[in-house]
Protein backbone atom coordinates (compact mmCIF):
# COMPACT_ATOMS: atom_id res chain seq x y z
CA UNK A 1 0.00 0.00 0.00
CA UNK A 2 0.95 3.45 -0.74
CA UNK A 3 2.58 5.32 2.39
CA UNK A 4 0.44 8.80 1.15
CA UNK A 5 -2.53 6.36 0.77
CA UNK A 6 -4.09 6.75 4.72
CA UNK A 7 -7.01 6.15 6.14
CA UNK A 8 -8.47 6.90 9.25
CA UNK A 9 -10.84 4.94 11.44
CA UNK A 10 -13.73 5.90 13.56
CA UNK A 11 -15.52 3.30 16.27
CA UNK A 12 -18.08 4.35 18.53
CA UNK A 13 -18.55 1.64 21.17
CA UNK A 14 -22.22 0.01 21.34
CA UNK A 15 -23.04 2.16 18.61
CA UNK A 16 -26.33 -0.19 18.09
CA UNK A 17 -27.03 0.20 22.08
CA UNK A 18 -26.94 3.58 21.55
CA UNK A 19 -28.61 3.83 18.18
CA UNK A 20 -31.78 1.90 19.95
CA UNK A 21 -31.73 4.20 22.62
CA UNK A 22 -31.59 7.16 20.32
CA UNK A 23 -35.02 5.58 18.42
CA UNK A 24 -36.70 4.92 21.86
CA UNK A 25 -36.72 9.01 22.03
CA UNK A 26 -34.76 8.74 25.02
CA UNK A 27 -31.35 10.54 24.10
CA UNK A 28 -31.13 13.91 21.57
CA UNK A 29 -28.40 13.02 18.72
CA UNK A 30 -27.49 16.05 19.16
CA UNK A 31 -26.29 15.42 22.60
CA UNK A 32 -23.76 13.20 24.64
CA UNK A 33 -25.42 13.39 27.67
CA UNK A 34 -29.32 11.63 28.45
CA UNK A 35 -32.20 14.08 28.66
CA UNK A 36 -32.33 14.39 32.43
CA UNK A 37 -29.34 16.68 33.93
CA UNK A 38 -27.54 14.76 35.95
CA UNK A 39 -28.40 11.06 34.59
CA UNK A 40 -26.06 8.80 33.56
CA UNK A 41 -24.63 8.37 30.23
CA UNK A 42 -26.90 5.53 28.64
CA UNK A 43 -23.65 3.14 28.65
CA UNK A 44 -23.52 3.62 32.17
CA UNK A 45 -27.15 2.28 32.71
CA UNK A 46 -27.61 -1.93 32.39
CA UNK A 47 -29.09 -2.01 28.68
CA UNK A 48 -28.86 -5.22 26.42
CA UNK A 49 -30.34 -5.63 22.81
CA UNK A 50 -31.77 -9.02 22.17
CA UNK A 51 -31.87 -10.81 18.97
CA UNK A 52 -34.31 -13.61 19.47
CA UNK A 53 -33.37 -15.59 23.22
CA UNK A 54 -30.02 -14.24 23.63
CA UNK A 55 -28.16 -11.40 23.85
CA UNK A 56 -26.70 -9.68 21.39
CA UNK A 57 -25.06 -6.71 23.11
CA UNK A 58 -24.87 -5.40 26.37
CA UNK A 59 -23.68 -1.82 27.70
CA UNK A 60 -20.42 -1.33 29.68
CA UNK A 61 -22.41 -1.13 33.06
CA UNK A 62 -24.05 -4.54 32.10
CA UNK A 63 -20.51 -5.84 31.58
CA UNK A 64 -19.25 -4.65 35.01
CA UNK A 65 -22.30 -6.80 36.31
CA UNK A 66 -20.98 -9.88 34.33
CA UNK A 67 -24.01 -10.36 32.02
CA UNK A 68 -22.19 -10.97 28.41
CA UNK A 69 -23.10 -11.21 24.64
CA UNK A 70 -25.03 -14.76 23.66
CA UNK A 71 -26.06 -15.33 27.14
CA UNK A 72 -29.94 -16.27 27.19
CA UNK A 73 -32.19 -12.97 28.82
CA UNK A 74 -32.90 -15.52 32.24
CA UNK A 75 -29.10 -15.72 32.82
CA UNK A 76 -28.31 -12.33 32.40
CA UNK A 77 -31.09 -11.30 34.47
CA UNK A 78 -29.89 -13.74 37.38
CA UNK A 79 -27.02 -11.30 37.25
CA UNK A 80 -28.17 -8.49 36.92
CA UNK A 81 -31.96 -8.00 38.49
CA UNK A 82 -32.07 -4.40 36.77
CA UNK A 83 -30.90 -5.31 33.43
CA UNK A 84 -33.20 -3.50 30.71
CA UNK A 85 -33.58 -5.86 27.83
CA UNK A 86 -34.73 -4.50 24.39
CA UNK A 87 -34.82 -5.84 20.95
CA UNK A 88 -32.44 -5.42 18.48
CA UNK A 89 -33.69 -3.27 15.56
CA UNK A 90 -32.10 -3.22 12.18
CA UNK A 91 -33.89 -0.61 10.93
CA UNK A 92 -33.28 1.96 13.58
CA UNK A 93 -29.64 0.74 13.24
CA UNK A 94 -29.37 1.11 9.61
CA UNK A 95 -30.86 4.57 10.03
CA UNK A 96 -28.44 6.10 13.07
CA UNK A 97 -25.75 4.12 11.09
CA UNK A 98 -26.90 6.94 7.85
CA UNK A 99 -27.33 10.04 10.17
CA UNK A 100 -23.55 9.20 11.59
CA UNK A 101 -21.88 8.44 7.78
CA UNK A 102 -23.26 11.94 6.77
CA UNK A 103 -22.03 13.85 9.43
CA UNK A 104 -19.00 12.08 8.73
CA UNK A 105 -18.85 13.41 5.26
CA UNK A 106 -18.63 17.08 5.90
CA UNK A 107 -14.83 15.97 7.32
CA UNK A 108 -14.04 13.87 4.50
CA UNK A 109 -15.69 12.93 1.28
CA UNK A 110 -14.34 8.86 1.68
CA UNK A 111 -16.82 7.56 4.10
CA UNK A 112 -17.12 3.69 4.39
CA UNK A 113 -19.26 2.01 7.57
CA UNK A 114 -17.34 -1.05 7.97
CA UNK A 115 -18.93 -4.29 6.73
CA UNK A 116 -19.98 -6.65 9.68
CA UNK A 117 -19.17 -3.82 12.00
CA UNK A 118 -21.76 -1.28 13.42
CA UNK A 119 -20.27 1.55 14.85
CA UNK A 120 -16.62 1.39 12.65
CA UNK A 121 -16.18 3.31 9.53
CA UNK A 122 -13.28 3.65 7.57
CA UNK A 123 -12.74 7.67 6.46
CA UNK A 124 -10.01 8.63 4.09
CA UNK A 125 -7.36 10.68 5.03
CA UNK A 126 -5.30 12.24 2.41
CA UNK A 127 -4.67 15.22 1.02
CA UNK A 128 -5.33 17.21 4.06
CA UNK A 129 -1.79 18.84 4.42
CA UNK A 130 -3.28 22.30 3.31
CA UNK A 131 -6.00 21.87 5.83
CA UNK A 132 -3.79 21.41 9.35
CA UNK A 133 -2.80 17.96 8.63
CA UNK A 134 -3.92 14.31 10.32
CA UNK A 135 -4.07 15.99 13.30
CA UNK A 136 -6.93 18.12 12.71
CA UNK A 137 -8.35 15.15 10.45
CA UNK A 138 -8.64 13.15 13.83
CA UNK A 139 -9.86 16.02 16.21
CA UNK A 140 -12.36 17.11 13.55
CA UNK A 141 -13.71 13.41 13.62
CA UNK A 142 -13.33 12.86 17.23
CA UNK A 143 -15.41 15.79 17.94
CA UNK A 144 -18.49 14.01 15.50
CA UNK A 145 -18.06 11.22 16.73
CA UNK A 146 -17.75 11.86 20.29
CA UNK A 147 -22.27 13.12 19.85
CA UNK A 148 -22.65 9.21 19.89
CA UNK A 149 -20.77 8.37 22.69
CA UNK A 150 -18.32 9.91 24.52
CA UNK A 151 -15.78 6.87 24.57
CA UNK A 152 -15.80 6.92 20.68
CA UNK A 153 -11.64 6.80 19.24
CA UNK A 154 -10.03 7.91 16.41
CA UNK A 155 -6.90 6.68 14.35
CA UNK A 156 -5.13 6.96 11.42
CA UNK A 157 -2.27 4.41 9.47
CA UNK A 158 -1.87 3.09 6.26
CA UNK A 159 -4.37 0.66 6.46
CA UNK A 160 -7.60 -0.45 8.05
CA UNK A 161 -6.35 -3.67 10.42
CA UNK A 162 -3.67 -0.75 12.31
CA UNK A 163 -6.30 2.12 12.10
CA UNK A 164 -8.89 -0.38 13.88
CA UNK A 165 -5.88 -1.58 16.17
CA UNK A 166 -4.84 1.85 16.98
CA UNK A 167 -8.14 2.79 18.23
CA UNK A 168 -7.61 0.30 20.98
CA UNK A 169 -4.65 1.76 22.54
CA UNK A 170 -4.96 3.28 26.49
CA UNK A 171 -4.14 6.47 27.31
CA UNK A 172 -0.83 5.54 29.00
CA UNK A 173 0.85 3.61 26.12
CA UNK A 174 0.04 0.30 26.94
CA UNK A 175 -0.70 -2.39 24.34
CA UNK A 176 -4.14 -1.74 22.92
CA UNK A 177 -6.74 -4.12 24.62
CA UNK A 178 -10.80 -5.57 23.54
CA UNK A 179 -13.60 -3.83 24.14
CA UNK A 180 -15.16 -4.96 27.68
CA UNK A 181 -11.91 -6.26 28.99
CA UNK A 182 -10.90 -2.68 31.18
CA UNK A 183 -14.41 -0.37 31.40
CA UNK A 184 -13.42 2.72 31.43
CA UNK A 185 -15.01 5.63 33.37
CA UNK A 186 -16.10 8.22 31.27
CA UNK A 187 -15.18 11.02 33.82
CA UNK A 188 -11.40 9.90 33.10
CA UNK A 189 -9.14 12.03 30.51
CA UNK A 190 -7.75 9.96 28.20
CA UNK A 191 -5.48 10.19 24.77
CA UNK A 192 -8.70 10.50 21.89
CA UNK A 193 -7.20 9.37 19.37
CA UNK A 194 -3.39 8.28 17.68
CA UNK A 195 -1.38 8.12 14.54
CA UNK A 196 0.24 5.51 13.24
CA UNK A 197 3.16 7.08 11.26
CA UNK A 198 3.65 6.52 7.64
CA UNK A 199 5.23 2.90 6.63
CA UNK A 200 5.13 1.57 10.41
CA UNK A 201 2.08 -0.81 10.19
CA UNK A 202 4.03 -3.71 10.58
CA UNK A 203 6.28 -2.52 13.55
CA UNK A 204 2.99 -0.95 14.91
CA UNK A 205 1.26 -4.29 14.63
CA UNK A 206 3.47 -7.21 15.80
CA UNK A 207 3.47 -6.43 19.43
CA UNK A 208 -0.33 -6.53 19.79
CA UNK A 209 -2.71 -10.04 20.25
CA UNK A 210 -3.97 -11.60 17.61
CA UNK A 211 -7.12 -10.84 18.87
CA UNK A 212 -7.16 -7.59 17.05
CA UNK A 213 -6.65 -9.47 13.19
CA UNK A 214 -9.83 -10.23 12.24
CA UNK A 215 -9.39 -13.92 10.83
CA UNK A 216 -11.41 -17.52 11.33
CA UNK A 217 -12.13 -18.24 14.98
CA UNK A 218 -11.01 -21.69 13.88
CA UNK A 219 -7.61 -20.34 12.33
CA UNK A 220 -7.50 -18.14 15.81
CA UNK A 221 -7.48 -21.10 18.12
CA UNK A 222 -5.07 -23.07 15.85
CA UNK A 223 -2.35 -20.26 16.01
CA UNK A 224 -3.16 -19.93 19.59
CA UNK A 225 -2.39 -23.73 20.38
CA UNK A 226 0.91 -23.45 18.80
CA UNK A 227 1.85 -20.42 21.03
CA UNK A 228 1.31 -18.15 18.25
CA UNK A 229 -0.54 -14.90 20.21
CA UNK A 230 0.58 -12.03 18.30
CA UNK A 231 1.06 -10.55 15.05
CA UNK A 232 4.09 -10.78 14.82
CA UNK A 233 4.79 -14.09 15.64
CA UNK A 234 1.97 -14.81 12.57
CA UNK A 235 3.60 -12.58 10.14
CA UNK A 236 7.08 -13.94 10.88
CA UNK A 237 5.75 -17.25 9.28
CA UNK A 238 6.69 -17.98 5.95
CA UNK A 239 3.36 -17.32 3.32
CA UNK A 240 3.37 -20.94 1.99
CA UNK A 241 3.47 -22.49 4.85
CA UNK A 242 0.31 -20.77 6.48
CA UNK A 243 -1.42 -20.91 3.28
CA UNK A 244 -1.10 -25.03 3.44
CA UNK A 245 -1.83 -25.36 6.65
CA UNK A 246 -4.55 -22.89 6.54
CA UNK A 247 -5.64 -22.48 3.18
CA UNK A 248 -7.16 -18.77 2.14
CA UNK A 249 -8.70 -17.99 5.46
CA UNK A 250 -4.92 -18.14 6.97
CA UNK A 251 -3.11 -16.24 4.67
CA UNK A 252 -5.26 -13.70 4.38
CA UNK A 253 -5.03 -13.35 8.30
CA UNK A 254 -0.78 -13.27 7.37
CA UNK A 255 -1.89 -10.04 5.00
CA UNK A 256 -3.44 -8.64 8.09
CA UNK A 257 -0.62 -9.07 10.31
CA UNK A 258 1.96 -7.50 8.42
CA UNK A 259 -0.63 -4.80 7.62
CA UNK A 260 -1.13 -5.44 4.36
CA UNK A 261 -5.26 -4.66 3.42
CA UNK A 262 -7.10 -4.10 0.82
CA UNK A 263 -10.41 -2.26 2.25
CA UNK A 264 -10.47 1.10 1.40
CA UNK A 265 -12.72 3.84 2.25
CA UNK A 266 -15.24 4.46 -0.99
CA UNK A 267 -15.91 7.97 -2.35
CA UNK A 268 -19.48 8.55 -0.78
CA UNK A 269 -22.75 9.38 -2.99
CA UNK A 270 -25.71 11.66 -1.66
CA UNK A 271 -28.06 9.73 -2.39
CA UNK A 272 -31.76 12.02 -2.82
CA UNK A 273 -34.33 10.90 -0.55
CA UNK A 274 -37.56 9.27 -1.98
CA UNK A 275 -40.03 11.34 -1.49
CA UNK A 276 -43.26 12.98 -2.93
CA UNK A 277 -44.85 16.38 -2.24
CA UNK A 278 -48.00 17.31 -2.55
CA UNK A 279 -50.59 20.31 -1.31
CA UNK A 280 -54.17 20.67 -0.56
CA UNK A 281 -56.15 23.44 -2.18
CA UNK A 282 -57.74 23.99 0.56
CA UNK A 283 -56.74 22.76 4.71
CA UNK A 284 -58.56 20.28 6.05
CA UNK A 285 -59.37 18.05 9.14
CA UNK A 286 -60.61 15.27 7.28
CA UNK A 287 -58.52 12.21 6.69
CA UNK A 288 -59.90 11.07 3.31
CA UNK A 289 -58.21 13.74 0.61
CA UNK A 290 -54.95 12.95 2.89
CA UNK A 291 -55.70 9.00 1.95
CA UNK A 292 -56.12 10.09 -1.71
CA UNK A 293 -52.72 12.37 -1.79
CA UNK A 294 -50.97 9.19 0.15
CA UNK A 295 -52.29 6.44 -2.64
CA UNK A 296 -50.83 8.45 -5.10
CA UNK A 297 -47.75 9.51 -3.78
CA UNK A 298 -47.33 5.70 -2.66
CA UNK A 299 -47.88 4.73 -6.40
CA UNK A 300 -45.22 7.12 -7.90
CA UNK A 301 -42.73 6.19 -5.46
CA UNK A 302 -42.79 2.57 -5.72
CA UNK A 303 -42.81 2.45 -9.38
CA UNK A 304 -39.39 4.46 -8.54
CA UNK A 305 -38.36 1.79 -6.40
CA UNK A 306 -39.41 -1.32 -8.31
CA UNK A 307 -37.36 0.29 -11.32
CA UNK A 308 -34.01 0.55 -9.03
CA UNK A 309 -35.09 -2.85 -8.15
CA UNK A 310 -35.75 -1.69 -4.30
CA UNK A 311 -38.13 -2.23 -2.00
CA UNK A 312 -39.32 -0.09 0.66
CA UNK A 313 -38.40 -1.00 4.68
CA UNK A 314 -40.11 2.60 6.52
CA UNK A 315 -42.14 4.64 4.79
CA UNK A 316 -42.64 8.75 7.09
CA UNK A 317 -45.72 10.56 6.69
CA UNK A 318 -45.09 14.30 7.03
CA UNK A 319 -48.21 16.57 7.54
CA UNK A 320 -47.79 20.23 7.07
CA UNK A 321 -50.19 22.09 9.74
CA UNK A 322 -52.39 25.23 9.15
CA UNK A 323 -51.95 26.84 12.32
CA UNK A 324 -50.98 30.10 12.13
CA UNK A 325 -46.64 28.61 12.54
CA UNK A 326 -46.73 28.18 8.92
CA UNK A 327 -44.35 29.50 6.49
CA UNK A 328 -43.84 33.44 6.98
CA UNK A 329 -42.44 36.31 4.77
CA UNK A 330 -39.00 36.28 7.65
CA UNK A 331 -38.49 32.46 6.07
CA UNK A 332 -39.43 30.80 9.22
CA UNK A 333 -40.41 27.27 8.42
CA UNK A 334 -43.86 25.51 7.99
CA UNK A 335 -44.83 23.65 11.02
CA UNK A 336 -44.66 19.74 10.67
CA UNK A 337 -45.43 16.79 12.14
CA UNK A 338 -43.68 13.13 11.48
CA UNK A 339 -44.90 10.02 11.66
CA UNK A 340 -42.77 6.35 10.81
CA UNK A 341 -44.60 3.51 9.85
CA UNK A 342 -42.58 -0.11 9.18
CA UNK A 343 -43.11 -3.59 7.52
CA UNK A 344 -41.67 -6.52 8.84
CA UNK A 345 -40.22 -7.16 5.30
CA UNK A 346 -39.00 -4.83 2.69
CA UNK A 347 -42.37 -4.35 0.37
CA UNK A 348 -42.48 -2.71 -2.90
CA UNK A 349 -45.99 -2.73 -3.07
CA UNK A 350 -48.39 -0.56 -2.84
CA UNK A 351 -51.53 -1.80 -1.03
CA UNK A 352 -50.06 -3.62 1.91
CA UNK A 353 -47.57 0.35 2.61
CA UNK A 354 -51.15 2.08 1.86
CA UNK A 355 -53.37 -0.03 4.52
CA UNK A 356 -50.21 1.23 7.10
CA UNK A 357 -50.70 4.36 6.23
CA UNK A 358 -54.45 4.60 6.51
CA UNK A 359 -54.08 3.29 10.40
CA UNK A 360 -51.26 5.70 10.91
CA UNK A 361 -53.37 8.49 9.95
CA UNK A 362 -56.70 7.01 12.05
CA UNK A 363 -54.58 6.78 15.15
CA UNK A 364 -53.35 10.56 14.51
CA UNK A 365 -55.04 13.13 16.21
CA UNK A 366 -54.86 16.18 14.46
CA UNK A 367 -54.69 19.78 16.35
CA UNK A 368 -55.05 22.07 13.42
CA UNK A 369 -55.63 21.13 9.09
CA UNK A 370 -53.54 20.03 7.00
CA UNK A 371 -52.27 22.03 4.12
CA UNK A 372 -50.10 19.37 2.42
CA UNK A 373 -48.88 16.07 2.79
CA UNK A 374 -45.14 14.32 2.09
CA UNK A 375 -44.60 10.84 1.69
CA UNK A 376 -41.22 9.55 1.74
CA UNK A 377 -39.82 6.38 1.87
CA UNK A 378 -36.74 6.52 4.80
CA UNK A 379 -35.12 2.71 4.57
CA UNK A 380 -35.10 0.76 1.30
CA UNK A 381 -33.44 -2.64 0.91
CA UNK A 382 -32.94 -4.50 -1.90
CA UNK A 383 -35.82 -6.38 -3.71
CA UNK A 384 -36.66 -9.63 -2.81
CA UNK A 385 -36.05 -12.51 -6.22
CA UNK A 386 -39.05 -14.74 -5.02
CA UNK A 387 -41.41 -14.43 -7.93
CA UNK A 388 -45.10 -16.19 -7.85
CA UNK A 389 -46.28 -18.95 -10.14
CA UNK A 390 -49.38 -19.15 -11.50
CA UNK A 391 -49.49 -22.67 -12.37
CA UNK A 392 -48.35 -23.25 -8.73
CA UNK A 393 -51.28 -23.25 -6.31
CA UNK A 394 -48.95 -24.21 -3.28
CA UNK A 395 -47.36 -20.79 -3.81
CA UNK A 396 -48.46 -17.88 -1.40
CA UNK A 397 -47.61 -14.33 -1.76
CA UNK A 398 -45.88 -13.61 1.65
CA UNK A 399 -47.76 -9.92 1.52
CA UNK A 400 -50.90 -10.87 1.67
CA UNK A 401 -51.10 -11.92 5.62
CA UNK A 402 -49.04 -8.84 6.15
CA UNK A 403 -52.24 -7.05 4.11
CA UNK A 404 -55.06 -8.64 5.77
CA UNK A 405 -53.38 -7.62 9.14
CA UNK A 406 -53.38 -3.78 8.45
CA UNK A 407 -56.89 -3.98 6.61
CA UNK A 408 -57.66 -5.79 10.16
CA UNK A 409 -56.70 -2.85 12.37
CA UNK A 410 -57.76 -0.61 9.73
CA UNK A 411 -61.32 -1.98 10.52
CA UNK A 412 -61.07 -2.52 14.51
CA UNK A 413 -58.46 -0.47 15.52
CA UNK A 414 -54.11 -0.11 15.74
CA UNK A 415 -54.29 -2.90 18.89
CA UNK A 416 -56.76 -5.34 17.45
CA UNK A 417 -53.84 -8.01 15.62
CA UNK A 418 -52.08 -9.53 19.33
CA UNK A 419 -51.10 -12.64 20.04
CA UNK A 420 -50.12 -14.43 23.53
CA UNK A 421 -47.12 -14.63 24.69
CA UNK A 422 -45.73 -16.77 27.43
CA UNK A 423 -44.38 -15.26 30.79
CA UNK A 424 -42.09 -16.83 33.27
CA UNK A 425 -44.00 -15.83 36.25
CA UNK A 426 -45.58 -18.07 39.46
CA UNK A 427 -49.03 -17.04 39.18
CA UNK A 428 -51.98 -18.54 36.37
CA UNK A 429 -53.03 -14.57 35.56
CA UNK A 430 -49.35 -13.27 35.30
CA UNK A 431 -48.08 -16.34 33.24
CA UNK A 432 -49.47 -14.76 29.69
CA UNK A 433 -50.01 -11.68 28.44
CA UNK A 434 -51.22 -10.17 24.86
CA UNK A 435 -48.35 -8.22 22.32
CA UNK A 436 -49.34 -5.86 19.49
CA UNK A 437 -48.33 -7.84 16.77
CA UNK A 438 -46.64 -5.99 14.33
CA UNK A 439 -45.00 -8.39 12.33
CA UNK A 440 -46.49 -11.69 10.57
CA UNK A 441 -43.37 -13.66 10.91
CA UNK A 442 -43.10 -12.68 15.08
CA UNK A 443 -39.25 -11.14 14.76
CA UNK A 444 -40.38 -7.35 15.28
CA UNK A 445 -42.71 -6.90 17.93
CA UNK A 446 -44.42 -3.96 19.51
CA UNK A 447 -43.06 -2.77 23.14
CA UNK A 448 -46.90 -1.95 24.25
CA UNK A 449 -48.48 -5.17 25.79
CA UNK A 450 -50.97 -6.06 28.61
CA UNK A 451 -51.54 -8.41 30.94
CA UNK A 452 -53.72 -11.46 29.65
CA UNK A 453 -56.23 -12.54 32.01
CA UNK A 454 -58.45 -14.28 30.01
CA UNK A 455 -56.41 -17.46 28.13
CA UNK A 456 -54.14 -19.25 29.94
CA UNK A 457 -51.82 -22.07 28.00
CA UNK A 458 -49.86 -24.04 30.23
CA UNK A 459 -47.45 -27.02 28.61
CA UNK A 460 -50.53 -29.31 28.33
CA UNK A 461 -52.62 -29.27 25.98
CA UNK A 462 -55.81 -27.85 28.11
CA UNK A 463 -56.49 -24.24 28.14
CA UNK A 464 -57.28 -22.73 31.44
CA UNK A 465 -59.58 -19.69 30.88
CA UNK A 466 -59.01 -17.15 33.66
CA UNK A 467 -61.57 -14.56 35.14
CA UNK A 468 -60.79 -11.14 34.31
CA UNK A 469 -60.69 -10.91 37.95
CA UNK A 470 -60.61 -14.01 40.59
CA UNK A 471 -63.94 -13.95 42.41
CA UNK A 472 -64.76 -13.87 46.13
CA UNK A 473 -66.82 -18.03 46.52
CA UNK A 474 -67.86 -19.40 49.63
CA UNK A 475 -66.50 -22.88 50.02
CA UNK A 476 -67.65 -26.13 51.89
CA UNK A 477 -64.10 -27.88 52.95
CA UNK A 478 -64.02 -31.71 54.61
CA UNK A 479 -62.28 -32.14 57.89
CA UNK A 480 -59.25 -32.69 56.34
CA UNK A 481 -59.71 -29.28 54.62
CA UNK A 482 -60.23 -30.36 50.98
CA UNK A 483 -62.75 -28.32 49.18
CA UNK A 484 -66.55 -30.15 48.81
CA UNK A 485 -68.79 -28.07 47.04
CA UNK A 486 -68.68 -23.72 46.49
CA UNK A 487 -71.52 -21.34 45.89
CA UNK A 488 -70.81 -19.00 43.06
CA UNK A 489 -73.46 -16.44 41.85
CA UNK A 490 -76.27 -18.00 43.73
CA UNK A 491 -75.81 -21.36 42.76
CA UNK A 492 -74.22 -24.67 44.74
CA UNK A 493 -71.96 -26.77 42.57
CA UNK A 494 -71.11 -29.94 44.12
CA UNK A 495 -67.30 -31.22 44.16
CA UNK A 496 -66.49 -34.67 42.87
CA UNK A 497 -62.86 -34.40 42.72
CA UNK A 498 -60.20 -31.92 44.29
CA UNK A 499 -56.19 -31.92 43.56
CA UNK A 500 -54.40 -30.26 45.57
CA UNK A 501 -53.18 -28.32 47.99
CA UNK A 502 -50.47 -26.66 45.49
CA UNK A 503 -48.55 -24.12 47.58
CA UNK A 504 -47.49 -21.06 45.87
CA UNK A 505 -45.99 -17.69 47.38
CA UNK A 506 -43.58 -15.39 46.63
CA UNK A 507 -42.99 -11.94 45.79
CA UNK A 508 -42.31 -10.67 48.95
CA UNK A 509 -40.28 -8.36 48.24
CA UNK A 510 -42.84 -6.20 46.37
CA UNK A 511 -45.64 -4.56 47.81
CA UNK A 512 -47.89 -7.53 46.49
CA UNK A 513 -46.58 -10.74 48.14
CA UNK A 514 -48.92 -13.74 47.37
CA UNK A 515 -49.13 -17.16 49.60
CA UNK A 516 -51.98 -19.65 48.02
CA UNK A 517 -53.34 -22.95 48.42
CA UNK A 518 -54.45 -24.21 44.89
CA UNK A 519 -57.13 -26.94 44.16
CA UNK A 520 -57.58 -28.44 40.63
CA UNK A 521 -61.70 -29.53 40.96
CA UNK A 522 -64.12 -31.50 39.19
CA UNK A 523 -67.54 -31.47 39.15
CA UNK A 524 -70.41 -34.12 38.09
CA UNK A 525 -72.84 -31.74 37.39
CA UNK A 526 -70.80 -29.08 35.44
CA UNK A 527 -68.59 -32.08 33.85
CA UNK A 528 -65.60 -29.24 33.65
CA UNK A 529 -62.82 -28.40 36.19
CA UNK A 530 -62.37 -25.22 37.62
CA UNK A 531 -59.66 -23.94 39.48
CA UNK A 532 -59.85 -22.79 43.03
CA UNK A 533 -57.50 -20.81 45.62
CA UNK A 534 -57.80 -19.93 49.04
CA UNK A 535 -55.31 -17.20 50.79
CA UNK A 536 -55.33 -14.90 53.71
CA UNK A 537 -58.41 -13.35 52.07
CA UNK A 538 -60.67 -16.69 51.71
CA UNK A 539 -61.27 -19.05 48.90
CA UNK A 540 -61.39 -17.43 45.01
CA UNK A 541 -62.56 -19.04 41.71
CA UNK A 542 -60.03 -18.25 39.27
CA UNK A 543 -61.33 -19.89 36.36
CA UNK A 544 -61.81 -23.02 34.08
CA UNK A 545 -60.39 -25.73 32.40
CA UNK A 546 -61.33 -26.82 28.54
Amino acid sequence: MKSNDRVACVRIPRFPIGAVWLDAGEKSASSSTPPTAGAPHWDEQPIALRDGPRLRAVTAAAARTHVRAGMTIAEARSRCAALDVRPWDDVCVARELTRASAAFLSASPQVAPAAGIPGTWWIGATGFDGLGGEQMLADTLQRMAKLWHPGARVAIADSCVAARAATWRPADGRRPTVEGSEPTAYGVERTAHGIVSPGTDANYLAPLPLRLIPMDNEVREALIALGLTTCGALAALAPGDVERRWGAAGLQAWRLAQGIDARRPTLARTVQPREAHAELAMSTTSAEPLLFLVRGALERLMTDLVRDARAAAAVAITLTLDDGHGALPSGHRAHTITREVRAPRALARVAPWFERCRALLDDWTLTAPVSAVTVTITVTAPMGAEQGDLLAPAWRDPAAAEAAFERLRTALGSGSVVRPVAVDAYTPEREGRWENLATVDGRRLTVETALLPTVYRPPSTVTLRLLENPESVSVIVAPRGDPRALDWRGRRIPIARAVGPQRLSGEWWTASPFARDYWRCESDELEQEFLLYRDARGWRLQGWYD
